[in-house]
């Protein structure tokens, strides 16, 4: 199994380099179907808050080459074929910094606590925020919550209209336009 605390280590200074902000960094199973594995590396744009395409691109061709460059050095840093996959967060986004809980108070957010949790393991309601190393969430069924933001298993925020205003896309330009090409108008 990858280290994930090595893995961030690598990635993280690659990210910052572009002026990316790491979000996540996961080791998955591939949705490729063959088996093996994938690296997800979320990261952003601390103007936006996302990344277009070409800063995706960017950040994929600095990780494999800085892992690239470890691996000819003797460091394994995943065992066996892996895919790499780096993305923005996207909308309904992960949470998983401090300042991810504080950012984003005031949207609906779903909290999965770690096995073994003592009381309730799931919680959905609207992010208050974060008091020191506490994240506060006032839950439908048990009112206002504090929890320990170490024993959080996952966190992300829910998709909601407030959350769709408050998140605009950074290039809208073409869509209010639809093109409808030949094969479409001939099923009409």
């Amino acid at each position: 199994m990858a280290d994930i605390t090595r893995l961030t280590e690598v990635i993280e200074p690659e990210a910052k380099a572009l002026g990316f902000d790491l979000v996540r960094v996961k080791m998955m199973p591939s949705e490729a179907g063959d088996g093996g594995e994938a690296l997800q590396i979320m990261a952003e744009d601390p103007a936006t808050g996302q990344l277009v395409i070409d800063q995706c691109a960017a950040l994929s061709r600095r990780i494999s080459e800085r892992i690239d460059e470890l691996e000819e050095q003797g460091e394994v840093l995943i065992d066996g074929a892996y895919h790499l996959e780096v993305s923005s967060p996207g909308i309904d986004r992960p949470l998983t910094r401090a300042k991810d809980f504080a950012n984003w108070a005031g949207h609906e957010a779903k909290i999965s606590m770690v096995k073994g949790y003592e009381g309730q393991r799931n919680y959905k309601g609207e992010l208050k925020g974060i008091e020191g190393e506490e994240v506060v969430i006032a839950d439908a069924k048990a009112g206002d919550v504090k929890l320990d933001r170490k024993q959080i298993h996952s966190a992300k925020l829910v998709l909601t209209d407030a959350l769709i205003a408050a998140t605009q896309p950074l290039d809208t330009s073409g869509a209010d336009e639809i093109v409808e090409t030949e094969e479409e108008k001939a099923d009409d």
